[in-house]
């Protein structure tokens, strides 16, 4: 809102306050060019320098010491202690990027200090590739394109992978978050099969809404033709899919995995995958990226990405102007649409 429409409303003016931009400068210049720039200075006052990648020198702790709002994203150091205490005036902290664990630390919660991130904005990237990886994961597409440069004229390798049809397949989704539902919710309008969501925070009327079942994870298992991983990386899901899991899986199941490596046993992985039991879609691996001499690397049932699912390039333009309209309503004194908890953290990424 401008300042003639916010007197035309009978409201106050809009302010601009003291911002700083917290990233690394290969991150500046992928997410924020002209156009961002500018709405930031329309939005804001800016001072010298504008951004910054580090929060310790003399430079950075003058400015800490004015600012109001920092930007933040990937290259951000942690908000510890010493940075806070330098930043006297901080009242709110809008991330350009997704998670902010690690970035953000409790005191800056117990400081009053409003967090939000643009998570939501990186969720469409993420849910569109992997409906495209469940949708392929049915014609086993990524596993057929290598079998395809090996026995070339030879098409007898069809019959080695089980059923090549998308008709009635049960696809099983891990985490009802907010790739979790997209992808539900795009599923349902491309797929005619089964949706299982297994999330033990879900409501079970909203995943019914929804077009899916909600079920636990060992009901899932046995009918999981394709098994699509968007859970948080929390001490209790490490490995939470590990040897037995795997194993309860029906043979020529797909795996996909565009959430964290961590959330996988990779050395079970490996071994489901080597015996030709199991196939895999990986975006993220544990550890990542995976040891040259892992032999999924080699496998011709397995597809591994590096980590491309979620906003790439110009896509991060869209997570730098959700982080702009925090800062807009911010300054209009609207309340901000992605805020962040300290309890959010236990159970988000």
């Amino acid at each position: 809102m401008s300042r003639a429409q916010a007197r035309a409303h009978g409201t106050r003016p809009p302010r601009r306050p003291n911002a700083l931009l917290v990233m690394s400068p290969n991150t500046l210049r992928t997410q924020f060019g002209d156009a961002e720039l500018d709405r930031l200075r329309a939005l804001a006052t800016v001072g010298d320098p504008v951004m910054v990648d580090e929060l310790t020198s003399a430079k950075s702790m003058s400015r800490l010491g004015d600012v109001e709002v920092l930007i933040t994203s990937w290259g951000c150091p942690p908000l510890d202690d010493e940075a806070l205490q330098a930043a006297p005036r901080l009242r709110a902290v809008f991330h350009a990027a997704g998670s902010v664990r690690g970035l953000v630390l409790p005191p800056a919660f117990d400081r009053g200090i409003l967090v939000t991130n643009a998570a939501g904005v990186n969720a469409e990237p993420v849910a569109l590739y992997t409906v495209a990886a469940v949708l392929w994961a049915f014609k086993k597409a990524p596993f057929l394109a290598q079998d395809a440069r090996r026995f070339r004229d030879d098409h007898a390798y069809l019959d080695r992978w089980g059923k090549l049809s998308g008709h009635a397949r049960t696809v099983v989704i891990v985490g009802f978050s907010r790739i979790g539902r997209s992808v539900v919710s795009k599923l349902r309008m491309l797929h005619d099969g089964p949706l299982l969501v297994v999330d033990p925070y879900a409501d079970p009327a909203e995943v019914t809404a929804a077009g899916a079942e909600l079920v636990d994870l060992a009901a899932a298992l046995p009918r999981a033709e394709v098994l699509s991983l968007h859970a948080p990386a929390l001490p209790e899901t490490r490995h939470m899919i590990g040897e037995a899991e795997l194993a309860a899986l029906p043979p020529h199941a797909t795996l996909i995995n565009t959430a964290r490596g961590s959330l996988v046993d990779t050395a079970a992985l490996e071994r489901a995958c080597v015996s030709g039991r199991l196939d895999a879609i990986l975006d993220v691996t544990d550890p990542e990226p995976l040891p040259a001499i892992s032999p999924l690397y080699d496998l011709p049932n397995v597809l591994i990405t590096p980590h491309v699912a979620g906003s790439m390039g110009s896509e991060t333009r869209s997570m730098a102007n959700a982080a702009l309209s925090e800062l807009e309503r911010y300054g209009a004194g609207l309340p901000p649409l992605s805020p962040i908890s300290l309890e959010d953290l236990a159970v988000q990424a």
